[in-house]
């Protein structure tokens, strides 16, 4: 089979497309998943440009999506024929988060999904959303469950709530169109004025653009009359928490995900406590939530916004678009 490989230690022009044996039949308990799709995470980046350290000739990428080709002994959930999807931690079932950091994580601590085989144990997957393709499904695994952990199973996202999301990446569009779907309203930043206008197409009820108004945070808080929004979707991490703290109202949440704009950096801590901010790190979630998930999406028709598809023999130029930071959504490697 056809496999992309990571040389260490990293680097985007030190992933290379290479032949691999078949992985062969399914033993009890697994499936053999014919991958037909993954997409591209702020993750995935930073494990193959090098910043995160993994073994040489890691295949990487977390997401994952394709049709079951054999199933083994003792496999109920699946059949042959059927549309399966990763998880990003696949042996978080349920409940609080696991020790165990990204031991198990596809793409980092063992290989991920740019191939054309993968065999694993069934619990290691997911069915997809009806109706769905391969493509679509493949946004879900990471920035579209870390959006719903972040609203849904943290934040407790009711109808008539307030929400900020940073950005135009994948986590902060899901958070979008879930925050809409459950009738929630959503103020957006972004530095482009096109992507702006994009957002609002999407349903965004005000958007700010955080290079011409710095103390973006205030003008959110304005928007909603002074008392501030009740979610926060963090993108940036240290440099924009400040402004995230601003924007929130007296008692709201912060589910804080990414570190675009550094990982580390001055908390204003008596903001923090004044308000007494619900803060909390958010990574991915659990298999159980991913399934409340694809239940969601299916009774709202929310699809996924994806900028471009490309083949997994140009997974190099596929990351260095997202480096370029022009896409809106999620970016595809068809396989």
């Amino acid at each position: 089979m056809k496999v992309a490989r990571l040389q260490a230690p990293g680097g985007i022009e030190r992933l290379n497309i290479a032949d691999a044996p078949d992985p062969g039949q399914p033993g009890a308990g697994e499936i053999l998943v014919r991958l037909r799709a993954s997409s591209l995470n702020y993750h995935d980046y930073k494990v193959v440009i090098g910043d995160i350290r993994t073994s040489d000739g890691r295949i990487p990428m977390s997401d994952g999506a394709g049709e079951v080709i054999a199933v083994g002994e003792g496999v109920t959930e699946f059949a042959v024929g059927d549309a399966a999807l990763s998880l990003f931690f696949p042996e978080w079932a349920d409940g609080g988060p696991i020790d165990g950091g990204f031991t198990h994580v596809p793409g980092d601590g063992i290989d991920g999904y740019a191939c054309e085989l993968a065999r694993a144990p069934a619990s290691w997957f997911t069915r997809q959303p009806r109706g769905y393709s391969h493509a679509e499904a493949a946004t879900l695994t990471c920035a579209g469950l870390t959006a719903w952990r972040a609203l849904i199973v943290e934040g407790n996202l009711k109808a008539g709530d307030t929400v900020l999301v940073q950005g135009t990446g994948g986590v902060s569009i899901f958070a979008l169109q879930f925050a809409k779907a459950m009738g929630a309203r959503v103020v957006a930043t972004s530095s482009s004025d096109a992507k702006l206008e994009r957002l609002k197409a999407m349903g965004a009820d005000h958007v700010i653009n955080y290079v011409t108004t710095p103390k973006w945070g205030s003008a959110a808080r304005d928007w909603t009359g002074g008392t501030g929004v009740d979610h926060v979707v963090e993108v940036g991490g240290a440099g924009t928490l400040p402004q995230s703290l601003s924007a929130a109202r007296v008692g709201g949440h912060i589910s804080l995900i990414g570190v675009l704009d550094g990982v580390q950096g001055p908390v204003p801590t008596a903001l923090l406590m004044g308000k007494q901010i619900r803060l909390i790190g958010v990574t991915v979630g659990h298999r159980r939530a991913q399934l409340d998930m694809i239940a969601a999406i299916e009774a709202t028709g929310i699809k996924p916004m994806i900028d471009r598809h490309f083949p997994l023999d140009r997974i190099g130029d596929a990351f260095r678009y997202q480096e370029s930071g022009r896409h809106f959504g999620k970016i595809v490697v068809d396989i």
